[in-house]
């Protein structure tokens, strides 16, 4: 696998960076080799000097829906140890199970309006599926960090309130051409806002 990586601004603070002193701001896209944006790439930091203590809580709603014979969102970033929701919003029921070594694990036939929980204590990407509906696919990336966070539309995430100095990045795509889909590499984070451009070979 050959990842490209472009940095551009890496470390510049900015006069209107609302970030307190000594914390850093990464705004990240990730692109293909055409130059596309990559939507529903995950992307996680780690500070060499340690993630703060205390649960990890992100803003976003620990749930998978079951809607149009898919499962919504498609992929989902989850903190170690969270409990996820999977309401059934079809007018079919639906299973769901895992394979994967982060989670196996099976859902029984559920059906509409109806909603199933699980746990995942541990980290690593989680592939779902249906046995019912082989097209349905979905994805839950389990971290323990809570400078994590899934790219737009366009390509980007913004991952925010990280102490200075080394860390270590990974990117993971379920499509991405590396071992378990995910990448990893090191860098400097300085204090004040930057950006950082990944280009990356999909499957």
């Amino acid at each position: 696998m050959i990842l490209l990586l472009v940095v551009t601004g890496l470390g510049l603070s900015t006069a209107n960076d609302a970030h307190a002193a000594g914390s850093a701001s990464l705004r990240v896209q990730i692109t293909d080799e055409r130059g596309m944006p990559v939507r529903d790439a995950v992307v996680e930091i780690h500070p060499a000097s340690g993630v703060p203590s205390g649960p990890i809580r992100f803003p976003w709603r620990m749930g998978m829906a079951q809607r149009d014979l898919q499962f919504a969102p498609g992929t989902l970033v989850i903190a170690r140890g969270s409990t996820v929701a999977f309401p059934n919003l079809d007018r079919v029921r639906h299973s769901i199970y895992s394979f994967s070594e982060a989670a196996r694990f099976e859902i029984d036939l559920y059906g509409r309006e109806q909603t199933r929980t699980k746990s995942f204590p541990v980290t690593g990407s989680v592939k779902l599926g249906c046995n019912i509906h082989d097209e349905m696919r979905g994805y839950i990336r389990v971290t323990d960090t809570p400078f994590a966070g899934k790219t737009d539309a366009n390509g980007y995430v913004t991952l925010s309130g990280m102490p200075t100095g080394a860390a270590r990045i990974t990117t993971w795509h379920p499509q991405l051409r590396a071992p378990g889909g995910e990448h990893r590499f090191n860098l400097r984070m300085a204090a004040g806002s930057a950006s950082q451009q990944i280009k990356v070979r999909l499957r």
